[in-house]
């Protein structure tokens, strides 16, 4: 056994999305980050050990960017097969070869040290090599879903339902109580060429007839099993492995039911894989210096402090779960999309402390629709910039909401995060710029929004080979072309819950730019090219450059399938 010491400007607690976004956006903007992640893999509950797809924000256009755009991107391109442990790799290199990242896996944190209302340390036990990590920090952020920090900090949280007149929730019970939502443990099946069978094992429960599954959608190519949920009559932290035993027993019953038990269509279905390891919808919730409520939800959150948003509805699964006959889960109307506060994404009285993910400031009404993952990792990438931003100039996380709440907003929207409501910056030399194009006016693409909003586009068509020109009055030092590619968000393939025969393949968007170039006009008039891209399959690109000209122009070359490209931003500083 031995301890190690280690001395980071921010440690985040967590490695779920949240987690991740939050020390990816940090680290990317200059300051020492640590991730410490319990598990040997990264990703929560989106990870190989639980298996549920990344959900967000309803209705078209309204799909989150910035890193989760980024990652979801980078596996369309790694993996067609929607493999979890290919997955897997691409969160694990996301964070492991980001310069800044410390990654500790399979470290648990046990115990902090305290500096009056600060933290000064946390203290986490490695199982894999037997050593303490002490990492000291001037900032952390809890993003471990249970919020650790918060019992061993004394930070003030919340867990279960607040009764209906606390803040006027008409969806909430008359009395407060301490229950939850359940947690599940999910399950995957494979279409195979042949009948298969199944033997289950002597413990698992038995459901003889559709009867004994009310309300409980069971076919193989329409569930992931969501509703195989238990805990939220029960302590969600305290009794997971209890729950874990009985969710077990009732996932091989179900599909002892499914192969043996009447005729659901799946003989040649073969079970896959059975989860182990429960995934948690709710426990502890921070309470900062804003309680996100259903009010705000319904009233669309346009806080002047908006840093993400979500779009999910008030989706509240009985305490039940699996036991409760009735419907597995009320969908309260919320609408899409609805702003979050930076006030709700840190410790009301923990100087140093951040929050993101499930457990931010929010009642459990709110909670019910901003806990989903896609959500999750845009408060993450809040989070992160935040701590930076303060990491710089020496400030609190309330210090950043004081002074430095419309940085913070602008480095998120510039990083290709979108706030509703509210318009990006031009730099100032995309300004100074006449702007022109082969295919018609191309002004659009410095209004600031970087996306189609209602029926506008905020985008323009350019034929492959054809050009973006900027032109100077005067020759320019230029530095860096920032570009906003067409990723369709409104795509829909996601992670698979089942795999089918005729499963549809993971793809890039056609709609991407693949290759394109940057030319430079040259003293005598020619061009000459500063930059080639020839294998592109994200939504931002950042193009390095070090150039000076009266006149650069951005060409085209290639889509992944489309047949013209389809630009939201070109900025040039």
């Amino acid at each position: 056994m031995k301890d190690l010491n280690h001395r980071v400007d921010f440690c985040v607690v967590g490695g779920g999305v949240s987690g991740m976004c939050a020390a990816i956006a940090t680290a990317r903007h200059g300051a020492k980050v640590a991730l410490v992640q319990d598990r040997p893999v990264l990703g929560g509950n989106t990870s190989s050990e639980i298996r549920m797809h990344i959900c967000g924000a309803h209705g078209k256009n309204n799909r989150e960017t910035g890193i989760v755009e980024e990652i979801q991107l980078e596996n369309c391109y790694r993996n067609p097969l929607s493999n979890y442990y290919i997955w897997d790799s691409v969160l694990y290199e996301k964070v492991r070869f980001e310069p800044n990242i410390s990654l500790f896996l399979n470290c648990t944190c046990f115990d902090i040290e305290m500096n009056g209302n600060r933290i000064r340390a946390v203290n986490a036990w490695q199982l894999t090599t037997e050593t303490r990590h002490r990492i000291e920090a001037d900032l952390f952020s809890d993003c471990s879903g249970d919020s650790i920090l918060a019992p061993l900090s004394g930070a003030k949280f919340r867990i279960g339902r607040e009764a209906r007149k606390e803040f006027d929730e008409d969806i909430e019970p008359p009395v407060a109580d301490k229950k939850t939502m359940g947690m599940s443990c999910l399950i995957q099946a494979r279409e195979t060429d042949r009948p298969q069978t199944f033997i289950p094992p002597k413990w698992a429960n038995v459901y003889d007839s559709e009867d004994d599954l009310p309300n409980r959608d069971h076919d193989v190519r329409t569930t992931n099993f969501w509703w195989i949920e238990l805990g939220g009559e029960d302590d969600s932290i305290h009794d997971t492995e209890k729950l874990r035993d009985e969710l077990l027993k009732i996932a091989f019953g179900i599909w002892d039911h499914i192969k043996n038990r009447g005729d659901h269509g799946a003989d040649n279905w073969v079970l896959e894989w059975i989860g182990f390891l429960p995934g948690k919808r709710e426990s502890r919730r921070y309470v900062g210096d804003h309680i996100l409520t259903q009010n705000d939800v319904r009233a669309e959150g346009k806080f002047d402090d908006l840093v993400a948003y979500g779009g999910w509805t008030m989706d509240d699964h009985n305490p039940g779960g699996f036991i409760y006959p009735g419907q597995p889960t009320t969908f309260h109307l919320a609408p899409s999309p609805f702003g979050i506060p930076y006030r709700s994404l840190y410790s009301f009285n923990i100087e140093n402390l951040f929050c993101a993910g499930r457990n931010i400031s929010a009642s459990h009404a709110a909670m019910s629709a901003t806990r989903v993952m896609a959500t999750c990792a845009t408060l993450g990438q809040a989070a992160g910039t935040a701590a930076a931003i303060a990491v710089r100039d020496s400030l609190t996380p309330r210090g950043v909401y004081q002074k430095r709440i419309g940085e913070l907003k602008q480095t998120l929207m510039d990083d290709d995060c979108y706030l509703p409501w509210n318009d990006r910056e031009i730099p100032e030399l995309t300004r100074k710029a006449q702007l022109s194009s082969s295919d018609g006016d191309p002004t659009v693409l410095i209004n600031g929004r970087d996306r189609p909003i209602g029926d506008e586009d905020n985008g323009v068509y350019l034929s492959l080979g054809g050009w973006l020109l900027f032109m100077f009055k005067q020759s320019e030092q230029i530095h860096e072309m920032r570009l906003i590619f067409d990723s369709d968000l409104n795509r829909i393939i996601r992670m698979r819950s089942n795999y089918p025969l005729d499963m549809e393949r993971r793809v890039v968007p056609e709609t991407l730019v693949k290759s394109f170039r940057i030319e430079a006009k040259n003293g005598n008039g020619t061009w000459s090219t500063v930059y080639t891209e020839t294998n592109n399959y994200l939504r931002l690109a950042r193009a390095p450059l070090n150039v000076k000209t009266n006149a650069i122009r951005f060409v085209p070359e290639a889509t992944w399938g489309a047949g013209k490209a389809h630009l939201f931003a070109c900025d040039v500083r």
